[in-house]
């Protein structure tokens, strides 16, 4: 096998870790790969792991032991953060996107694979500590969001539907109250989905008065599960106290003047 040198050996690890958030990589699958000795992948590791932090680009955590390995974690500054927060309310701020009722059209962000990266790498960053097992949502506009959200945790995605499907066999149902109609709907879930005592984050694009959330919690219930927190891209300020506590909104939807065609979004107060 002909030599890797040190600079094709650094891109590569850098590719391959940043391919694959929160994937814990052996020691040895790269000892391998490339053919060298361990305390030379370290180097290696030091390196990318220097310029990623220099740059603001994520950084390597490496963790000691038989089990142990080294993973690629996003890690935004605040800055990136706050400008990140900042353009997504600016573009949802264009009085173009004004939907009669209240709401806002959001799906060309929402399938914008660049916008969703960036999002679901920072619902990483904000719910990392809560270590899901899985993420849940419902379809369909929420979709993009969670599946990103999915990648950065490299866990699985759960989505629940509206109705069963018949390919996907037998299925848990129950019924919910829309906490923005107060109309009763139904989710399900196949299942063959979700196993019991799985720790679930929910992810979602949009929330009013958290209804459909609620319906996401007492569903994952059904099957034994945790819901170990809930993140949306955009909530409404009112009403101000929703059907699901310990909410974490990225943006906070103010107003929404029809007449006047005036959008009032602007980003969350974020904890850590």
């Amino acid at each position: 096998m002909e030599k890797v040198r040190k600079l094709e050996r650094i891109v590569a690890l850098t590719k391959i870790l940043s391919q694959r958030p929160h994937r814990l990589f052996p020691f040895s699958y790269f000892s391998e790969l490339f053919d060298v000795a361990k305390s030379t992948l370290s180097e290696d590791m030091l390196v990318v792991r220097q310029v990623l932090q220099k740059y603001g680009l994520g950084t390597l955590e490496t963790i000691a032991g038989a089990s142990g390995g080294v993973r690629y974690l996003p890690s935004p500054s605040p800055s990136a953060i706050h400008e990140l927060l900042t353009e997504l309310a600016a573009r949802l701020s264009a009085p173009e996107r004004i939907i009669p009722g209240g709401y806002l059209y959001m799906s060309d962000i929402l399938y914008t694979a660049h916008w969703m990266e960036k999002v679901g790498e920072l619902f990483m960053v904000q719910f990392r500590h809560l270590a899901p097992d899985y993420i849940m949502t419902i379809e369909t506009k929420g979709i993009p969001l969670a599946f990103m959200t999915a990648r950065a945790f490299d866990v699985p995605l759960i989505t629940v539907r509206h109705g069963s499907r018949v390919t996907e066999g037998s299925a848990v149902s129950i019924n919910y109250v829309s906490g923005s109609s107060r109309r009763i709907q139904t989710m399900s879930l196949p299942r063959r989905a979700l196993p019991s005592k799985a720790r679930i984050l929910i992810i979602d694009d949009f929330m009013k008065a958290g209804g459909t959330a609620l319906g996401m919690v007492e569903l994952a219930h059904e099957f034994g599960a945790e819901v170990v927190g809930t993140g949306v891209l955009v909530a409404t300020a009112e009403p101000e106290k929703k059907l699901i506590a310990g909410y974490q909104p990225l943006l906070i939807l103010h107003s929404v003047d029809e007449q006047v065609k005036k959008v009032d979004i602007r980003p969350a107060l974020m904890g850590g």
